[in-house]
């Protein structure tokens, strides 16, 4: 989980998020997902490359992480100015979003789906071989 700095007065509060140095990549792409029903499961993939950082700018969704080997982690992400650091080849599943979440998404490469591993069980087989 990374906690980015929130400045701010009566007006409101801003929070800055800096490649190289409040995540440790540079960006190189920026999504983002909303509109979500709370059923939905999004991602349901691994990243040969990408690495990303989540962060709900509103609203709130909880993120299943897991590494192949066993080990799986639920990361709730439900302040603004938290986030959750991925890197690649962990298996991502993000769900239970609020009708008002906008999960932002910022990735260390720009898209190639070659490098999306869309089978759960390929997945494995790639972690176990690598």
């Amino acid at each position: 989980m990374l906690e980015f700095p929130q400045n701010g007065d009566e007006r409101g509060h801003l929070v800055i998020v800096e490649g190289m140095q409040d995540i440790p990549f540079n960006i190189a792409r920026i999504f983002y997902i909303y509109g979500s029903e709370g059923g939905v499961v999004r991602g349901q993939h691994a990243n040969r490359r990408s690495q990303f950082v989540l962060i709900n700018v509103a609203g709130s969704c909880k993120v299943k992480v897991k590494d192949g080997r066993g080990n799986e982690a639920v990361f709730v992400l439900n302040r603004p100015h938290t986030g959750i650091y991925l890197p690649p080849m962990l298996w991502k599943d993000m769900y239970d979003f609020s009708p008002d979440s906008v999960l932002l998404c910022l990735a260390s490469e720009h898209y190639d789906a070659a490098e999306y591993i869309r089978d759960y069980e390929e997945y494995i087989k790639a972690v176990n071989e690598g």
